[in-house]
């Protein structure tokens, strides 16, 4: 993991010293301009950092404005790169076209400001519609047939959250809302998919009485998200247990003449385990599939071996992509990356696209869900 970390601070840098000299280009600033763009360029890259430590030393407060601050920034600097990127391709096609076909294009070629106000402009717009797409919670309804539910119970109402990402910035009132749109639905099982919690663990056990409220017939179940691990596993899962949810750690659950629900540790727990870790193999070993079976688990990676026997398995962890077009490299490392997936066995994938948001609370065109699934008796269905 640290090499992610390395390779992201590596890239991160280079988007701001781009974004520095498109200022440079756009307003040709003089020395004063540019140490001070440079220090607020270098604050907001270390901004993660400054958060982490004023956590470590109990300012929250001063944590939690730059963390809002600092990640809106995040995910506000990667639109505009992207907007100045496709700036610069356009210079690039009318530089080749004024080449091809002798005509002066220096106009457009050299409009820095021009390209940089229309970046800023569709940065600004998309930042402040991506904030309140965030907060706007949609449902996400299958309906799943099947014989092996039986006519005497008819339905079983799955709930599924994922990737909430409890900390600084989804606090208290997210979690009002995301509890009240979970008690509308009335399930009859909540399941969490991982990164319930974020890596700031410090005051929010209050929160975790608002998750009791959720009243379910046949139980809360929950599985580990590499940001539990991150999070520090032992508070991640106090916290959780603390909520209300049973966490599944390779282990099964038979609700006896209903459901079968399963939980695999996240694989980030490898590496917090020092080698120690129960593979899929195990679980898989200990389902039989009488029963209607639901496999949690974070990454959306489908298990391959021959022993895993479930009908649905449900993950999470890509936010699909959160702001597009990142959409586009979580395709890159996950086949199933949003949505529901048919396998050649029967069975089915569901991915869901989360419910929080992590770093920059920021949505854009990847709104946050919660899934209700219904799992419906028909006779006709394996």
């Amino acid at each position: 993991m640290t090499w992610f970390f390395i390779t992201f601070f590596i890239l991160y840098s280079g988007i701001h010293l781009y974004i520095f000299m498109k200022v440079r280009a756009a307003f040709a600033s003089g020395l004063a301009a540019s140490v001070i763009s440079s220090v607020i360029l270098l604050f907001m890259i270390f901004a993660p950092v400054i958060v982490r430590f004023a956590e470590r030393t109990g300012h929250e407060e001063v944590a939690r404005v730059i963390a809002f601050v600092g990640y809106t920034w995040m995910g506000a600097i990667l639109i505009f790169f992207l907007a100045e990127i496709l700036c610069d391709l356009f210079r690039l096609i009318m530089y080749i076209s004024g080449i091809l076909s002798s005509r002066n294009f220096s106009y457009a070629l050299s409009a820095h400001r021009f390209y940089f106000s229309i970046c800023c402009t569709i940065t600004f717009l998309i930042v402040l519609y991506g904030i309140f797409e965030a907060r706007q919670i949609k449902i996400e309804h299958l309906i799943v047939p099947t014989k092996k539910i039986s006519s005497d119970i008819g339905k079983v109402r799955v709930v599924q959250i994922s990737d909430v990402h409890l900390g600084l910035i989804i606090g208290e009132e997210r979690i009002k809302s995301i509890v009240e749109a979970v008690q509308r639905a009335k399930p009859d099982i909540l399941v969490s998919t991982g990164d319930l919690v974020d890596v700031q663990l410090d005051n929010i056990d209050d929160l975790a009485i608002l998750f009791q409220k959720i009243d379910t017939p046949y139980g809360k179940f929950a599985v580990t998200g590499n940001h539990e691990f991150y999070a520090g596993i032992d508070r991640a899962l106090e916290f959780t247990k603390k909520a209300g949810f049973t966490i599944l750690r390779e282990e099964v659950v038979n609700i006896e003449g209903i459901i079968t629900i399963a939980g695999v540790d996240d694989e980030a727990e490898k590496g917090w385990r020092r080698g120690i870790y129960v593979s899929e193999d195990k679980l898989c070993s200990k389902i039989d599939g009488s029963q209607y079976t639901i496999l949690l688990k974070h990454r959306p990676v489908p298990y391959g071996g021959s022993l895993c026997v479930y009908d649905l398995q449900l993950l999470g962890h890509t936010h699909r992509g959160q702001i597009f077009p990142f959409f586009l490299i979580t395709k890159m490392f996950f086949n199933t990356y949003a949505g529901i997936y048919r396998l050649n066995n029967g069975s089915s994938l569901y991915v869901s696209r989360g419910t929080g948001t992590w770093g920059p609370p920021i949505r854009f065109l990847a709104p946050p869900e919660i899934t209700l699934i219904d799992i419906v008796h028909t006779a006709n269905k394996p």
